[in-house]
């Protein structure tokens, strides 16, 4: 089990009926029908979906409300990637494309927070500034997501994507300033997010071991001591014996070293080879630990370095005399020394999408309501306000960039001329300025002004790919019954349930009796086997999600759901109300490290390289940070602008992690 995570497995007419997936809901499969070979097709405005014009108001792309499609795969879905995929594969070589006759200041594509953000900045340098924003997808706020449930008669809000601006105490003074030129202040979650939520109702965290992986089922609710629970779980006996060891009691596995020489052997280290070569556990624990490191490093323990897991918080490190340990959320090397400072409570109901929606506020204000944060959670965004004439900020939906150039010499250009395809035709306006708030390995294929060695820096960001499912459920009296508020689950197609964080904003309130209705959210970030390298991993994970349907997610959800929840009183056909998946198959930012990364963290690094713009033209995205947190890419949004214009303000945070005034290096 430890060569690959688990895939989705077989299914019988007997087990669907048992699930409940026979039962009558309107889903809506977006991966099937439609194959990315029909892309160059599409683009000559062939393909049915090729509906939407050039520009100017009209149905909201996506649907009628795009947060409101349960019951469907969403996100980065064959459509809003087909054309970049043709433009990749040489189906599509785009000419300059029919004018719109629209002139533009600065053209931002991509309509993620990183993008949005070098709009808001380049607007608060030139408040008259015409600009217009692209993205492929049917949503602003790219991985920045909301997902809406209708169930028993109230509104549930789910986050598909970017989860929360964590850590304010690290955000840098742009940051800081930005948020509160929308209307964001952190430190009013202290009274949005119910910390005793959880320990009032007496629940806490626990184990799924599905029988298909452990021979036999079983539903631990872990506590303090390892040795208090373990027993309870399929496990081998010397697994138990060395998990409890490792948890409860572990020894220095590295005597005669100083925690210098000790630091930096782990460091290039897999926490794999930890395990079985440096603490001699019970290879089955490999299993059992494989996806433990996937939610923060992207990566399973064949590839992350052991400091980095036990950053993360897995054990084995506690008796070896290392120092302090450093915190999982900020220390993307597991070299850096630090403690995070601040809970974990910085989460709108949807996630960072209100923070793209304050963004868009702030851009075209009659799209979203005026009012405190609340507000923005609260109220819908107006998405037929969003490319209206006469505006002039402008957000395009459904429109891929295909081709980028300066007219002119690009030291000497005056403007940008950017063509894009929608409605399955090919347009083009002209900028004085353009920020590629896109992914780094996009660029390559929209532009040829770039020299080899920029290019070969571009490519090295490989996007981690990541499923966020958002399951609504007509009450949590199983939860309460099982004294459980999340469950993992090793070896097993999901990582893991949880119930969605306590937040009540305004008139928006978080479930508060079991009777509730209330969201779950699943997470599955798919990898490959560990000889492959870890970008490899990346794009055999990537594939994976090409070739699943909504029911294979489906049924998985409610095999899971059953399983873990089953003996409380849970049943999926009957519970589950409607299930949103959220596919990312280009997720978060790619962060260096040990062992994969040998540049890192002395550099030179690739980004450094990547990021560079030229002429009239910026990069920005997370991706320029190789950090996949929205402060991060509301840095490189900014950076982007004050380098087009040559302009200063507050102070930028232009290092991968935390500021560099906040880390200390090992072994210095």
């Amino acid at each position: 089990m430890d060569s690959d995570q688990a895939g989705p497995l077989p299914a019988s007419s007997t087990e669907d009926r048992d699930l409940g997936m026979t039962r009558r809901i309107a889903r809506r499969d977006f991966l099937n029908g439609m194959a990315v070979t029909a892309a160059a097709v599409a683009v000559q405005g062939l393909m049915p979906w090729s509906r939407a014009s050039a520009g100017g108001a009209g149905a909201p792309p996506g649907g009628d409300y795009p947060p409101a499609q349960a019951n469907a795969v969403v996100g980065q879905t064959p459509a809003s990637n087909a054309v970049m995929h043709a433009l990749r594969d040489g189906m599509l070589t785009p000419g300059a494309g029919a004018s719109t006759g629209e002139q533009f200041d600065v053209v931002v594509v991509g309509a993620g927070i990183s993008g949005l953000a070098a709009a808001h900045e380049y607007r608060r340098v030139h408040p008259a500034a015409r600009v217009l924003i692209l993205d492929p997808l049917a949503d602003v706020g790219g991985h920045a997501s909301r997902n809406e449930f209708r169930v028993g008669g109230r509104t549930l809000i789910g986050y598909g994507g970017s989860q929360s601006l964590q850590t304010p105490s690290y955000f840098s003074p742009a940051v800081t300033a930005l948020l509160g030129s929308v209307g964001i202040e952190p430190q009013k979650f202290e009274g949005y997010y119910d910390g005793e939520w959880y320990d009032r109702r007496g629940l806490s965290g626990g184990v799924y071991f599905d029988p298909r992986v452990w021979g036999r089922a079983a539903t631990v609710i872990e506590t303090e001591k390892a040795a208090d629970w373990v027993q309870h779980t399929p496990l081998s006996a010397q697994a138990k014996s060395d998990l409890i060891e490792l948890t409860d009691a572990p020894r220095d596995y590295l005597p005669g070293r100083t925690a210098a020489q000790k630091r930096d052997l782990l460091a290039d280290t897999t926490y794999r080879d930890f395990l079985l070569n440096i603490a001699g556990a019970d290879p089955q624990l490999v299993t059992y630990f494989q996806d433990s490191t996937r939610e923060y490093y992207g990566s399973g323990i064949d590839k992350v370095g052991t400091l980095d897991a036990w950053a993360n918080g897995n054990p084995g490190l506690g008796g070896m005399a290392l120092g302090d340990q450093p915190d999982r959320h900020n220390s993307p090397s597991g070299r850096l020394l630090m403690t995070d400072p601040d809970d974990y409570i910085y989460h709108f109901p949807d996630g960072n999408a209100s923070v793209a929606r304050a963004l868009v506020r702030s851009l075209i204000p009659p799209a979203v309501a005026r009012g405190d944060m609340a507000a923005l959670a609260i109220n819908k965004l107006n998405y037929a306000q969003l490319d209206r004439p006469g505006h002039p900020v402008k957000i395009r939906l459904e429109s891929s960039a295909v081709r980028v150039r300066h007219l002119g010499p690009p030291e000497t250009a005056r403007s940008v001329e950017v063509t894009y395809a929608r409605g399955g035709s090919l347009h083009s306006v002209v900028a004085g300025h353009v920020v590629l708030a896109c992914w780094h390995r996009v660029i390559p294929y929209i532009t040829q002004e770039l020299p080899q060695a920029q290019v070969a820096a571009l490519r090295d960001q490989v996007k981690v790919p990541l499923v966020y499912t958002n399951v609504a459920i007509r009450n949590w009296r199983f939860f309460k019954n099982l004294g459980l508020s999340a469950v993992t689950a090793p070896g097993s197609f999901w990582i893991g349930a949880d119930l969605d964080f306590p937040v009540s904003m305004g008139t928006y309130h978080f479930a508060q009796t079991p009777d509730d209705p209330i969201v779950l959210h699943l997470r599955r970030i798919p990898g490959g086997p560990p000889e492959q390298d870890v970008r490899d991993q990346f794009n055999t994970g990537r594939a994976e999600l090409m070739t699943l349907t909504f029911a294979d997610y489906e049924r998985e959800t409610r095999r899971l759901l059953n399983g873990a929840l089953g003996s409380g009183g849970f049943d999926a056909g009957r519970d589950i109300a409607a299930i949103t998946v959220n596919r990312w198959a280009h997720g978060y930012a790619y962060e260096y490290m040990r062992p994969a990364d040998t540049f890192w963290p002395g550099g030179p690094l690739p980004i450094q390289a990547a990021r560079q713009g030229w002429g009239r033209i910026a990069i920005a995205n997370a991706d320029s940070g190789a950090y996949a947190y929205a402060h991060s890419a509301i840095d490189q949004g900014v950076r982007a602008v004050r380098e087009l214009l040559g302009t200063s303000g507050p102070a930028i945070s232009d290092f991968p992690g935390p500021p560099q005034d906040k880390l200390k290096f090992f072994g210095e």
